[in-house]
């Protein structure tokens, strides 16, 4: 350490500014905002006086010795040699990936996968440059930034559900949705919503622990299979009425039975029911003629009118939003009976009602032809 009267700093007024402006930016390496403020405090010129170096050592937490080398540096060789970091004497050693190991690189992340592979990962890339002989051996890391550069993420994958011939398919069937939701409401043709999914029914094979103060609730990782059941949701978002119901197969009959209801139990006053449904084999006029006699089958379709998702677009089913707020608010637990789902969902049916939670859907065609121009046939 030096004393203080050895190497005195005196910044001029640009100089001051200047150091002044590093450590306010925030831009600059933190060694070169360390090193401004030490000259800063060390200023001869400060109104209040210069600082020591154990206290300026002290106030950036930093050893004294670097603050008295930082203030011999500036005033021998000047403000550049104090601020930035030395160059170094050495060449820099080569990269291990250069162009030619990058551009094997890429072609190897872009094309097959090994046999026995799911996806490429660092450590198996960096295993195939080493055998390929392209490096000796390079690290995971070494790879990681190469990709990152490349922006390549081969552990991720984006699924693509719209094939380019179905495009036209697509956009007509999805104008039908959406013109059926955009409709003036008619309490004589109620529109409708319907969504199927099924729930495995588990046992427990321990008894659970319940929760405490201070403790959680704990359950045995191991289960017991009871068969699967099918649930149909009937969601109707502007009377914001639900219902639910639970059968062991989710054949044509059974959609048939749930038709049935819908058009003689639900709304038995409307004169026809809008149905919103997915393009399941078992969602057609057919299935009421392969389940009824032909007279109560033809009544019930006259009163029926069918508007299909297009393939790979269920998300323009309101209905799947309430089937996954009744997933997450009811079905995500151990449930072991047929008689137990039913008298749950059954809860949650009456208790969701009685909430009159609604559905309002703000996406209409207009808004299809600008955000998903994409999708749109090129004419």
């Amino acid at each position: 350490m030096f004393a203080p009267n050895q190497y005195p700093v005196r910044l001029t007024p640009e100089q001051r500014q200047g150091l002044d402006q590093i450590t306010r930016n925030g831009h600059a390496p933190a060694k070169k905002i360390r090193h401004s403020q030490i000259l800063l405090l060390s200023d001869r010129d400060r109104p209040d006086g210069p600082r020591t170096d154990v206290e300026i050592a002290a106030a950036l937490g930093m050893h004294v010795n670097t603050v008295a080398r930082v203030r011999k540096l500036f005033v021998t060789r000047g403000g550049r040699p104090a601020l930035e970091r030395k160059p170094r004497a050495t060449p820099p050693v080569p990269p291990k990936v250069d162009g030619r190991v990058e551009a094997h690189l890429i072609a190897t992340c872009c094309g097959p996968l090994p046999e026995g592979r799911a996806r490429w990962t660092l450590r198996l890339l960096a295993e195939d440059l080493a055998g390929r002989g392209l490096v000796t051996r390079v690290s995971v890391e070494t790879v990681r930034r190469a990709l990152k550069r490349n922006r390549l993420k081969p552990w991720r994958k984006k699924t693509w559900c719209i094939p380019e011939r179905d495009r036209a398919r697509f956009v007509a069937q999805m104008e039908q949705v959406l013109d059926a939701y955009a409709a003036p409401h008619d309490p004589d043709v109620p529109l409708v919503c319907m969504d199927e999914a099924s729930k495995q029914l588990t046992a427990d094979v321990a008894d659970p622990i319940p929760m405490a103060p201070g403790l959680p609730a704990k359950a045995d990782y191991h289960y017991e299979r009871r068969g699967v059941q099918a649930l149909s949701l009937f969601f109707d978002p502007i009377a914001g009425r639900r219902r639910v119901s639970c059968r062991d197969s989710r054949t044509r009959v059974d959609w048939a039975e749930e038709v049935r209801r819908l058009l003689e139990e639900d709304y038995p006053e409307a004169r026809r029911v809008r149905l919103v449904c997915d393009n399941l084999n078992t969602h057609h006029i057919a299935s009421l003629y392969a389940a009824f006699p032909a007279e109560q089958a033809h009544r019930l379709a006259r009163r029926l009118e069918v508007v299909y998702t297009p393939r790979h677009g269920s998300w323009l089913n309101v209905a799947e939003i309430e089937l996954s707020v009744l997933a997450r608010q009811c079905l995500d637990r151990r449930i072991d009976s047929p008689a137990e789902l039913a008298r749950q969902c059954a809860a949650w049916e009456r208790a969701r009602n009685a909430d009159g939670s609604r559905a309002v859907w703000r996406f209409t065609t207009d808004d299809a032809r600008i955000k998903l121009r994409h999708l749109y046939p090129q004419i």
